[in-house]
């Protein structure tokens, strides 16, 4: 059974840590390039995949005793806000052209730079947080999955209109400001349970 509320926890905190990200960014300048489709295709197959090893490992650390798992991912989260208000805007570098635009070309182009760009980032650490924190690894994988292709969609399609319109700083704190609520709210639970 599949928790809305915890779907949609997840979504926002995801969406938010994702928007400022430099994937969201590489998959506007794939999707200015190439037919956004393509892109979308192999990009949404490379979170999926990204969105199924976080909440495996998230799985696991279920195994452990409850104040411990509260404990860590209360770290972890505060360690995310920290990342997301300490980073430095990133210059994107030159996007190699596929020789030819077939689906194939493109898609596979969109997910090689996720895979690779996305292993072991933030947002995958912060599913398999959300994992573990929940234990309802259907509901935290729908959510994150949901959430990264929602980005990935603004990012190719519009992402220049939407950054135009809102600050890439305030969407950063407000990120920053989710993760070091559940940071806190996770290590009081540790402490008190």
């Amino acid at each position: 059974m599949i928790s809305f509320s915890v779907t949609a926890l997840v979504f926002g905190v995801v969406f938010l840590a994702e928007l400022p990200d430099k994937t969201a960014l590489a998959g506007l300048v794939l999707g200015t390039r190439y037919r956004a489709s393509y892109v979308f295709a192999g990009v949404a197959a490379a979170f999926a995949l990204h969105v199924a090893l976080a909440v495996a490992a998230g799985s696991v650390l279920t195994l452990l005793p409850q104040q411990i798992v509260h404990a860590l991912t209360g770290v972890l989260f505060l360690g995310g806000a920290a990342m997301l208000l300490l980073k430095k805007d990133e210059g994107e570098g030159e996007v190699r052209r596929p020789e030819n635009q077939s689906f194939w070309k493109v898609s596979g182009a969109g997910f090689m730079l996720i895979l690779v760009a996305e292993f072991g980032d933030l947002t995958q650490i912060m599913t398999a947080n959300l994992a573990a924190r929940y234990d309802d690894p259907l509901s935290v994988g729908l959510g994150a999955v949901l959430a990264l292709w929602a980005v990935a969609g603004l990012g190719i399609v519009g992402g220049r209109a939407l950054m135009k319109r809102v600050p890439l700083t305030l969407i950063t704190q407000v990120a920053a400001l989710l993760m070091l609520v559940l940071g806190v709210w996770s290590l009081w639970e540790a402490v008190a349970g």
